[in-house]
C-alpha cells in the first residue's frame, strides 16, 4: 500500500493506492493550521487510510503548499498553513514510513498526467486557485528545475503598468487569474465569487465583465507561455476554477482564438487543441503525492 496527501489550508485529502496502482481508500477531513495541527492531521489520516493493517504502508508522499525541500522533506513559508519552517520528514519519522515531501501544485502535476486520457509525451498543469502556478512532466516525470521553481509562472509579468501584485511586480498573470486577487477586485459577497463573476458578466454587468476577460486574458497568456517555453503537447486547467466548467472553456477558447487570429506563428500552435479543463471534485494532488515517493518519478 502507497498513501498520498494533499495538505491545503482548509481540508486534508487522502488515497491509498493498492500494489497496482489503484484507489483502495479516500480520506477528505480538515486542516488545523500551525505545525502540531498538521502533524496531528497527517497521522490521523495516515491511520484511517491503512487501517486495520498490521503492517506499515510503504511509502507516504505529501504535497503541500510552500517553499519545499523536496529532497530534504523541509516546508518553508506555508503562509495558510501557519508553517514558516517545518522539517516535515523528520516530524514523521515516528511513523516508520518511508515518507517523501513535494509542492502540491507539483503533486497535482503527476496525478492529473496519470489520470489525463490519453497520457501526453509532455504536459502541463495549470493550477488556478487562489494562486496561480504549474507544474510540467516530462515522460512520466516532474521537472523541478535548478531551485524547484519550474512552473512558478503565477508572477510572470504581462502588463508592466497593471495592478501591483503581492511580489512586487505590476500585471501579474496571478493579478489576472488569481482567484483571490479576481474576488478582492469584485469585492462580492458570495460564497462562489468566480461564479459570481461569470454571472454577472453574463448579465451584462461591466466591471464582471471586465474581470472575467482579465481571467481569460492571463490564462490564455499562461498556456502559450507555457507551449512557448516547453512546447507541452497538453495543458490541463485544475484548482478551483473548474466548477465554471464550459464557461472558463467558452473564455479561454475565445481568447485563445484572439491570440490565432492576430499572428499567424501563434495560429500554427494549435493553442486551443493543447487546453482541456479536468473535472471538479478530482483527488489528482494525494494521487499525484503517492507517486511523488516512487524514485521513478524524480527528475
Amino acid at each position: 500500500m502507497r498513501l498520498g496527501l494533499d495538505i491545503g489550508g482548509t481540508k486534508i485529502e487522502g488515497v491509498a493506492l493498492n500494489g497496482q496502482g489503484e484507489v483502495i481508500r479516500r480520506l477528505r477531513q480538515p486542516t488545523v493550521p500551525g505545525a502540531d495541527g498538521v502533524i496531528t492531521g497527517i497521522n490521523d489520516a495516515v491511520a484511517q487510510l491503512t487501517g486495520d493493517r498490521q503492517e506499515p504502508a510503504a511509502s507516504l508522499g505529501i504535497g503541500i503548499p510552500g517553499q519545499i525541500d523536496a529532497t530534504g522533506g523541509r516546508v518553508r513559508h506555508a503562509v495558510n498553513l501557519q508553517l514558516e519552517d517545518l522539517d516535515l520528514r523528520e516530524a514523521l519519522a515516528p511513523l516508520g514510513i518511508p515518507v517523501r515531501v513535494e509542492n502540491d501544485v507539483k503533486a497535482a502535476a503527476l496525478g492529473a498526467y496519470t489520470a489525463h486520457t490519453p497520457q501526453a509525451e509532455s504536459m502541463a498543469y495549470l493550477n488556478i486557485g487562489t494562486g496561480v502556478a504549474a507544474g510540467i512532466v516530462i515522460d512520466g516525470k516532474l521537472l523541478r528545475g535548478q531551485e524547484g521553481v519550474a512552473g512558478e509562472i503565477g508572477h510572470f509579468s504581462i502588463d508592466q503598468q497593471g495592478t501591483p501584485c503581492a511580489c512586487g511586480q505590476r500585471g501579474c498573470i496571478e493579478t489576472f487569474t488569481g482567484g483571490g486577487a479576481v474576488s478582492r477586485a469584485w469585492g462580492g459577497t458570495g460564497q462562489l465569487p468566480l461564479a459570481e463573476i461569470f454571472e454577472a458578466a453574463e448579465a451584462g454587468e461591466p466591471r464582471a465583465f471586465e474581470l472575467r476577460e482579465g481571467m481569460g486574458r492571463g490564462i490564455s497568456a499562461a498556456v502559450q507561455l507555457l507551449v512557448l517555453s516547453m512546447d507541452v503537447s497538453a495543458v490541463l486547467l485544475g484548482g478551483g476554477v473548474t466548477a465554471l466548467g464550459s464557461r472558463l472553456e467558452e473564455t479561454v477558447h475565445r481568447h485563445l482564438e484572439r491570440m490565432a487570429a492576430d499572428s499567424p506563428f501563434i495560429r500554427s500552435l494549435n493553442l486551443t487543441e493543447r487546453v482541456d479543463i479536468l473535472p471538479a471534485g478530482t483527488f489528482l494532488a494525494p494521487l499525484g503525492a503517492a507517486q511523488i515517493a516512487e524514485e521513478s518519478s524524480w527528475n
